[in-house]
């Protein structure tokens, strides 16, 4: 099963977070799982914020890139279409909410799971849990907003 990154055009590839051409990215896969979505990410020593333990943007972006990839894949589902099929659905991120509820351990292999809240026109709401071992770390909002088609043509 392929990753809602995978599909994504290359033109607009190259995001830090979730973008299949950037080399120095965190390059997260995101999969449905029922009505959720998860990625999995092992955090690398050098996202330390203090010893033992994730910078928050870290897991800020995580759930940014995570809820945008969410976004498209809701959005291809709710009309019953491929995500390689055209025209293609990206989105980018309209505003971002994060709790921080508990330090997150730097040697966990984070999961980080999503729900659609609503899909409106352009927008689609977000809600993302971080999780740590099992212990939910950091909760986010994203409401997330359809690229125009010609976003990224350089």
């Amino acid at each position: 099963m392929q990753a809602f990154q995978d599909h994504y055009p290359d033109n607009v590839s190259h995001c830090y977070g979730c973008g299949s051409h950037n080399p120095h990215g965190h390059q997260i896969k995101t999969f449905w799982e029922g009505d959720e979505t998860v990625t999995r990410f092992k955090p690398e020593p050098f996202h330390t914020s203090v010893p033992g333990y994730a910078y928050g943007g870290l897991i800020a972006s995580l759930i940014d890139c995570h809820s945008t990839g969410t976004a498209a894949a809701a959005m291809y589902r709710s009309e019953g279409r491929d995500m390689d099929t055209l025209p293609p659905f990206r989105f980018v991120t309209g505003s971002l909410h994060v709790d921080f509820l508990k330090p997150t351990p730097l040697d966990a292999t984070l999961e980080i799971r999503g729900q659609v809240k609503e899909i409106k026109g352009r927008k689609v709401v977000v809600e993302t849990t971080v999780m740590a071992g099992g212990v939910v770390t950091a909760r986010g909002s994203v409401l997330a907003v359809q690229m125009p088609d010609r976003f990224g043509q350089g």
